[in-house]
């Protein structure tokens, strides 16, 4: 039976994942092969994660060397009745921790439960000049089914796959004197894309129906391009937790339920807190996003314009008391990702984030990463409003100052331990203790 159908039929043996965090290298991926999530083949695999010179020199311009992140694995994660190892790549300390901790408690209530809209994606021709606004705009109406099936024709093979141009809506953006911009007709074409994230299908079908708009409507095209701002594509993740797996520290679980929502609450209606809320989520959502080969860039600056799609930036996230008492947390936004095409089918680290976390279709990572988004900002938001944020942060900073005074080793535990007890945690401390340890084993 391969890897594949092993993923399907068979429930995932946590045993072998317990202490995850305290195995080495070496220990967690034969945990992982044993786990049967990857095969003895990804052990074997692993030097070859990295970029070659010729792979990177062909995906970029002027290539001078490999710029590298950590590539980890968060656990805990169980998404609409699956399980999931899920492969983040981001340099940030405590994210993994924090997206593990918080999907162990959100499995532990049933796990995550989403919905992932069609996949549709949007391009836009932009008009300018037009003579007369009421025919141009008659002219597309009438002459809709033209215009998609040239945009069809200028891609078939998406359409053979069952793809392809589904719609056509219409935009006038009025000019505005004050910032001296002129009046545009936006014609937006609505794509379903199907596994690809589809920036290249949108954009060939826009040339291919750019001069077609322009004699419909006796306008000028000024420029034809996909938008990021996926407002068809929506995924959206929601778990519910009763308030006994809340409990932390000194405060009940009412109580951490409580803080979490007012949380919540001040994000929503705080611009200045709704940035650094979401930008939480997105530390769990891009880590992810980029591990899994697809444009990080592009999911982050869709996610922020739809926080303000209500006319004020807010949060992506809501988090309210249910009927029983339990807390409910949502989190929505779009999620244009794909699963083939571009880095994805040629990056060695893609491919090993595919089959580390075993997901079959666009949809399916789609409702793996917004779950992710919605663990690390429960993780956030229950740390900010009882112990703080910081003492998660303290033992991988710890150990990040101590390499950076030039700790290397079993001297590097060391250095974190003690930097840990310090009064001052900075490099200078660092340092100091480093050359007390080294002088010691002189």
């Amino acid at each position: 039976m391969d890897k594949k159908k092993r993923k399907e039929n068979t429930a995932m043996d946590k045993t072998h994942l317990d202490k995850f965090y305290k195995k080495n290298h070496a220990e967690r991926m034969k945990a992982l092969i044993a786990a049967d999530i990857l095969t003895s083949d990804d052990l074997l695999l692993t030097d070859a994660l990295h970029l070659t010179d010729e792979l990177a020199d062909n995906m970029i311009e002027n290539h001078l060397a490999n710029y590298e992140l950590p590539l980890g694995a968060a656990l805990n994660f169980l998404v609409d009745g699956k399980e999931y190892v899920v492969p983040m790549a981001i340099e940030e300390p405590s994210v993994i921790a924090a997206a593990s901790a918080g999907a162990k408690i959100i499995a532990q209530a049933g796990g995550f439960k989403t919905t992932i809209s069609d996949r549709t994606m949007i391009g836009q021709v932009a008009l300018k000049d037009i003579p007369d606004l009421t025919v141009a705009k008659s002219n597309l109406v009438q002459h809709k089914k033209a215009i998609l099936k040239k945009a069809n024709d200028a891609h078939p093979s998406i359409v053979a796959r069952g793809g392809g141009a589904t719609d056509l809506f219409v935009r006038f953006i009025e000019a505005d004197n004050e910032a001296a911009t002129p009046e545009f007709l936006v014609v937006h074409l609505h794509v379903s894309t199907l596994e690809a994230m589809g920036a290249n299908i949108i954009n060939t079908m826009l040339e291919g129906i750019t001069a077609y708009l322009e004699e419909l409507t006796g306008g000028t095209a000024l420029m034809s391009i996909l938008s990021n701002y996926a407002t068809e594509c929506l995924a959206s993740a929601v778990c519910q937790i009763p308030v006994d797996l809340l409990k932390k520290n000194d405060y009940t679980g009412e109580e951490v339920r409580d803080r979490l929502i007012e949380a919540s609450q001040l994000a929503y209606v705080d611009p200045y807190r709704a940035v650094t809320h979401n930008k939480g989520i997105m530390n769990g959502i891009d880590a992810v996003v980029l591990a899994s080969g697809n444009d990080w860039r592009a999911i982050s600056a869709g996610a922020h314009a739809y926080a303000s799609h209500s006319g004020q930036y807010r949060s992506l996230s809501v988090w309210k008391k249910a009927d029983n008492g339990d807390l409910i947390g949502q989190l929505t936004l779009p999620l244009p990702v794909g699963s083939v095409g571009g880095s994805i089918s040629i990056h060695p680290a893609a491919q090993f984030s595919k089959r580390l976390m075993g997901y079959q279709s666009a949809k399916e990572l789609e409702a793996v990463i917004v779950s992710v988004g919605l663990a690390q900002n429960f993780s956030a938001l229950k740390a900010l409003v009882t112990e703080g944020i910081q003492k998660g942060h303290m033992g991988l900073q710890a150990r990040s100052l101590a390499i950076s005074a030039g700790a290397s080793g079993n001297a590097i535990e060391k250095v974190a331990e003690q930097l840990k007890q310090s009064k001052n945690m900075n490099l200078a401390t660092a340092k100091a203790l480093l050359q007390e340890i080294l002088t010691l084993e002189e």
